[in-house]
């Protein structure tokens, strides 16, 4: 872990090289993955059976090793315990009414010469899902991937999961009920989102391939983007905490270590401009590690990856918060409104001492599928906009186009198109 402070000498080399550490996958993992693809694509199902025995302990040979059906997704959600039931049916139904509110409307006008101008929304025809199954199984992001799509209007969601040794998590097939997704296939890792991208004997191709997984998933879409739609390429995770003196040691501590223990290359960083709130921290950190479950993967995740930052005014934390781009930023202070009218930079912002990241990732609504390794300088979160897509549409009357057609031929005689400028002067004379 790295403690820093801003009046210290070294501190802009030290920050800068922090924020250029990528923390993401290296060409060893590239070449694997390509490999991977070029195999799938080759021999579809044959290479995903071999590929699934390898890595997942799991054969693919029979027609029930293939699949899961609805029914079992059906009868995993109704032998739930009555309160996890309802917590999943809560967290639905607030992901849901929150993306609704995202859906975007069709434009259709006539301007000033006559020409009708507009945009027509639609979704894709077909979707697919990846839900992480190895390290841990995240039935909140099957949920967080899965409702946006159906909210945007997509005919056919394809989920694709790991089952290490047969195994699956029954909470993810309840949250699969709940989302209303069409299939479910046994297969994970790269040669998952092939079979999604390129299609197989059995699995049929989708137009948009959504949802995390660990570095060779995001290797895969990243290579295959372009084959597919993606909705982001995803790093570790990371959390932010922007915290003042009147801050609980402990609550921000579980706040970074809420991350920490996702993976050994996640990131946790806390800017505050109290230098005891901050030891107070380091305290806290290590006795939570002692008695978390996950504390191995968290330890590793904070003593190679984790930053305490002393600063002389909170405000000075919001250039390096923009610096970081973080994926989760919790402004933890008395009043975050003057932190956040500036910050320009994150993933989502947490907002308060009453609002853990954590609330975020499974029940409050907005999407927990978010931008990492600095991308919120430029990418959002998952939402129902990675679903659908933009046709422009024109229509001109003859008025319309005397009124702006010579333009157009001048424009298209100075660039060389003499055949462009001559569908337009034809229609003009």
């Amino acid at each position: 872990m790295q403690f820093l402070t801003l009046s210290d000498a070294d501190f802009e080399a030290k920050f800068e090289r922090l924020v250029r550490d990528r923390r993401e996958s290296d060409a060893g993992v590239s070449r694997d993955v390509s490999d991977i693809l070029n195999e799938v694509r080759e021999r579809g199902d044959g290479a995903l059976v071999e590929y699934t025995m390898r890595f997942d302990e799991h054969r693919l040979g029979t027609e029930d090793g293939w699949s899961i059906s609805l029914a079992e997704c059906k009868q995993a959600y109704r032998d739930l315990d009555g309160d996890l039931r309802e917590a999943l049916d809560t967290a639905a139904r607030r992901i849901r009414a929150y993306h609704e509110g995202q859906v975007p409307q069709d434009r259709d006008y006539t301007d000033e010469i006559g020409m009708r101008l507009g945009s027509r929304w639609s979704p894709v025809d077909a979707a697919g899902l990846y839900v992480p199954g190895g390290r841990a199984a995240y039935p909140s992001s099957l949920l967080m991937n899965a409702i946006p799509a159906k909210v945007a209007g997509v005919g056919r969601l394809a989920v694709v999961t790991p089952t290490p040794g047969g195994t699956v998590n029954p909470l993810v097939l309840a949250a699969a009920h709940v989302a209303g997704v069409d299939e479910i296939w046994r297969v994970g890792g790269a040669q998952a989102v092939a079979a999604l991208a390129y299609g197989t004997q059995r699995i049929a191709p989708v137009d948009v391939i959504t949802g995390p997984g660990n570095a060779w998933v995001a290797e895969a879409k990243r290579q295959l983007f372009g084959v597919v739609g993606i909705d982001m390429v995803a790093g570790p995770s990371e959390i932010l905490v922007i915290a003042d003196r009147g801050n609980d040691a402990e609550i921000i501590a579980a706040d970074l270590l809420s991350q920490a223990e996702h993976d050994p290359t996640s990131q946790s960083i806390l800017i505050t401009d109290d230098p005891a709130l901050a030891a107070r921290v380091q305290d806290a950190i290590e006795l939570q590690l002692l008695q978390l479950p996950t504390g191995k993967t968290a330890r590793q995740s904070w003593d190679d990856n984790g930053l305490i930052v002393i600063v002389d005014d909170l405000a000075d934390a919001v250039p390096l918060a923009d610096r970081l781009a973080a994926e989760h930023v919790e402004l933890a202070v008395a009043d975050p409104e003057p932190l956040f009218a500036r910050l320009r930079h994150a993933g989502s912002v947490f907002l308060g001492r009453h609002t853990p990241e954590a609330v975020g990732d499974y029940i409050a609504g907005p999407n927990h599928v978010l931008p990492t390794g600095r991308r919120a300088r430029f990418a959002s979160g998952l939402s129902v906009l990675d679903f659908m897509k933009r046709t422009s549409f024109i229509g001109a009357t003859p008025q319309a186009l005397q009124a702006i057609g010579p333009a157009a031929v001048r424009l298209a005689e100075a660039e060389g198109l003499p055949a462009h400028a001559l569908s337009i002067s034809k229609r003009l004379s």
